[in-house]
């Protein structure tokens, strides 16, 4: 089922969408100071072509580092980097995402294309520090951040 959405998705959504992720990242590349975007960019661009099967996580999740002053370092340098996507290219996507996610739910047939579009607004504005992963690996991502928590308030 996932290869069928994915195909569906990539002619009717998904490949204008890639494109335009590829095109920021690559205006980003040549600034040369937003490669961090670029990077974001195209793991974003991977998941817009083909969204079914995959979620998005946040680095830190996925690492599991505590709070250092590196990561306090590149938290505040993946915030600015944020903050300048969102102001640049975040907002157009953003409303992109929500324009094909509406128009999609107005037919009964594609309401999984339209709440794929919404999960990919509601990462189109902050993309920094996120990564592209299977609905699997996100599992396990989650269940160890339980585990985590549940053992640090254990003890």
């Amino acid at each position: 089922m996932r290869t069928a959405g994915n195909v569906l998705w990539f002619v009717l959504f998904g490949w204008h969408i890639a494109l335009t992720w590829l095109v920021a990242g690559l205006i980003f590349a040549i600034t040369i100071i937003g490669l961090p975007l670029t990077r974001s960019a195209l793991e974003m661009a991977k998941m817009s072509a083909f969204p079914f099967g995959k979620e998005i996580v946040h680095i830190r999740d996925i690492d599991q580092k505590e709070l250092s002053p590196k990561t306090m370092m590149t938290g505040t340098v993946g915030f600015i980097f944020n903050l300048l996507w969102a102001v640049t290219f975040g907002i157009l996507l953003f409303f992109y995402y929500i324009l094909a996610g509406v128009l999609a739910c107005l037919t009964i047939l594609l309401i999984p294309f339209g709440l794929q579009c919404f999960k990919l607004a509601a990462i189109s504005i902050w993309p920094v520090g996120r990564r592209v992963v299977s609905n699997e690996v996100a599992g396990l991502v989650r269940h160890d951040k339980a585990a985590a928590y549940i053992a640090k308030h254990r003890s």
